[in-house]
């Protein structure tokens, strides 16, 4: 599958561009695409949809930040409007953008203009899920129980007892729409606005099944096995296709929007894929040096080398070892801040050995310049 063009490079606006300029270049190059004005042109049909998925996108804070944030991976499969099952929800999208002035059915879409048999989709489910920053190193399988509308059994989601209780609605003649040529951009278009009997669906039910009330539909507690990717971060929201509830009348389930909820750790802190932890070690091992077993955000342990004459605060960096990203190769780094442990209650003897130590001349405080400057960078490093 070919990779999304950039969204502002779509619209042709700049990553800071306002709402405003956002909504002002998707109207222009709506204008210039709309296949009402383009029947027949392929290209224009594309650029149309391309230009209308990036204008949705764009123009909602929440998918925009995401998508600033993770690229189109922050946005699931489908990200912008539906094209699949109809112009209706289209229709509905341009009228809320420009005020009735697309107005229009989309003949450039392959559909004949007339009514089309309506496909209802089900809602979406937006659940939290919580994960431990492993579980996040590794990536995890999370069984999450969710409540979900299904097709009722009894009825196979018709809504009715039998097929015999299904009749043609005849407040539309079946059409679940009714007809009417409207003004639009380009002369005249006609619109279709949906029956308010039928609900769209050009039938009536004049016997509901008992079990669902004539909706079809029936509520059920299922547990749904969802796969979160290594490196996702909190606030991260995975789309699962088809997870949400079914729709009406046996249409299209809505999906499952899973919100990521990372843990805060009491061990080491997240900078982005980076991993930070703090490691105490004695006054003598920092004189003398000495190896440390430093554990790694996946449990495990690695050595590492505490040179001698460390100073409380010197960072030691491991290479690879911090977070993988969740959208592209290669992991973060794992920093170790290395805290000389200085006692607060010595016996007799140790306090003769301290004050031998503060006589001799070796330990007076003498940095060098490499010494201040080490102190200096001290003070912005986990700010």
């Amino acid at each position: 599958m070919a990779a999304k063009r950039d969204y502002y490079e779509v619209l042709g606006v700049e990553k800071t561009a306002s709402a405003d300029q956002i909504k002002k270049a998707y109207r222009a190059l709506a204008i210039k695409y709309h296949p009402d004005k383009n029947p027949g042109n392929k290209e224009a049909e594309e650029k149309f949809k391309e230009a209308t998925e990036a204008y949705s996108v764009l123009s909602d804070p929440d998918k925009r930040a995401k998508y600033d944030r993770f690229g189109a991976a922050g946005l699931g499969d489908n990200p912008g409007p539906d094209f699949s099952h109809g112009f209706g929800d289209i229709n509905d999208f341009l009228r809320d953008i420009f005020g009735g002035a697309f107005t229009g059915g989309f003949s450039g879409f392959g559909f004949d203009g007339g009514p089309q048999e309506r496909v209802f989709r089900g809602k979406d489910i937006r659940v939290h899920t919580k994960l431990t920053l492993a579980e996040v190193a590794t990536g995890v399988t999370k069984d999450i129980s969710i409540e979900r509308f299904t097709p009722c059994g009894s009825c196979s989601g018709k809504g009715a007892k039998s097929a015999s209780d299904i009749k043609t609605c005849t407040s539309c003649n079946g059409t679940g729409s009714y007809k009417r040529v409207v003004p639009s951009f380009f002369g005249q278009s006609v619109e279709y606005s949906t029956c308010q009997q039928c609900g769209g669906t050009g039938k009536v039910v004049t016997k509901p099944c008992p079990d669902c009330s004539g909706s079809g539909l029936v509520r059920k507690r299922e547990t749904v096995s969802v796969n979160i990717p290594a490196g996702v971060e909190d606030g991260m929201q995975l789309r699962v296709s088809g997870g949400g509830n079914a729709g009406r009348n046996n249409g299209i389930n809505g999906d499952l929007l899973v919100v990521i909820d990372v843990e805060n750790s009491d061990e080491f802190i997240r900078k982005g894929n980076d991993v930070y932890c703090t490691k105490v070690i004695s006054v003598g091992d920092a004189m003398l040096g000495c190896d440390i077993d430093v554990k790694l955000i996946n449990g495990s342990t690695q050595k590492v080398k505490v040179e001698p004459g460390t100073q409380s605060g010197t960072i030691i960096t491991i290479r690879g070892k911090g977070l993988p990203s969740v959208n592209s190769y290669g992991c973060g780094n794992m920093y170790v801040k290395i805290g000389v442990w200085i006692p607060n209650r010595l016996k007799k003897e140790s306090k003769e050995l301290a004050e031998a130590i503060r006589r001799n001349p070796d330990f007076t405080p003498n940095p060098t310049k490499e010494d201040k400057s080490f102190f200096d960078r001290l003070k912005n490093l986990f700010d």
